[in-house]
């Protein structure tokens, strides 16, 4: 099992790192490895030290 660090991003939120390979196979990476395009995901908490995420699509910028 792959651990990832939960990291301070700024006063009111914290980020984890989801890793290249995992974003690779949902399609989300380009051929240079770079995130493609704007990508939204729904983060929910569903118990005790457990959340989901969930991407979102077909959102309008």
């Amino acid at each position: 099992m792959a651990l990832n660090k939960l990291r301070q991003l700024d006063q009111d939120s914290v980020g984890i790192t989801l890793p290249k390979d995992n974003v690779r196979v949902e399609g989300l990476l380009g051929e240079n490895g770079q995130l493609q395009g704007d990508q939204h995901a729904h983060i929910r908490h569903v118990g005790d030290g457990e959340w989901t995420v969930e991407l979102v699509e077909g959102l309008e910028p």
